[in-house]
């Protein structure tokens, strides 16, 4: 019984740790635009760049990564769950509950578990998402090559089970660029850089 009220603690407490969006955080601290208004609409990194403002984006990344590593930090401290707290954790970017469910597409957030689940694991995951994104340009097919990297590094370096874990936020993820694999097939996927935002569009101003 007390295993189970442990698993759903570590579960409640990396989904809620999760479910805070640091682009629409940084982006109302930085006044700059609602990142679900403009370009791709995703709340992430790559999608506040497209504002012009690097630090921001450099901001928003580094607290979605943080946020994924804390949380299996913390529970693999104190509890046999890391990896099923990443996911917990990187499901609630996705569907925060702070946000009416609407989240990104977890990328840094997964970056950041795997970080905490082994560094080794999340050095070549980010090192393949690097090598991509700067090879192509394209940062959701850099994601998807880096999600095919991430399950089977698990494998070999920590064991099946963890791996199966990754597994379902590799799939996730997959799915969560759906529509970004749609552009890529069409040509029409917008690169890293492009797209920016303008401040001064209403179409653009945060809510």
């Amino acid at each position: 019984m007390h295993t189970a009220v442990a698993l759903v603690a570590v579960l409640l407490a990396a989904y809620c740790l999760g479910s805070i969006s640091f682009a629409i955080v940084v982006s109302r601290l930085m006044r700059l635009p609602d990142p679900r208004s403009y370009g791709s609409k995703n709340p992430g990194a790559t999608n506040v760049l497209r504002t012009g403002r690097k630090l921001a984006a450099v901001l928003t990344l580094a607290g979605d990564a943080a946020k994924g590593w804390l949380a299996v930090w913390l529970a693999a401290f104190f509890t046999p769950y890391g990896a099923l707290a990443g996911l917990a954790a990187f499901l609630g970017h996705l569907f925060p509950v702070f946000h009416r469910f609407q989240g990104g597409k977890g990328v840094a957030t997964a970056a950041g578990a795997l970080f905490g689940l082994d560094w080794r694991v999340g050095l070549g995951t980010l090192i393949t998402w690097g090598v991509m994104a700067a090879a192509l340009r394209y940062s959701s097919l850099a994601s998807l090559v880096a999600a095919l990297f991430a399950p089977l590094a698990t494998a070999l370096l920590i064991g099946w089970q963890s791996a199966l874990v990754v597994g379902v936020m590799a799939a996730l993820l997959a799915w969560r660029h759906k529509g970004n694999i749609a552009r890529l097939l069409a040509g029409t996927e917008p690169r890293i850089g492009e797209e920016k935002a303008t401040p001064s569009d209403p179409s653009a101003a945060a809510p």
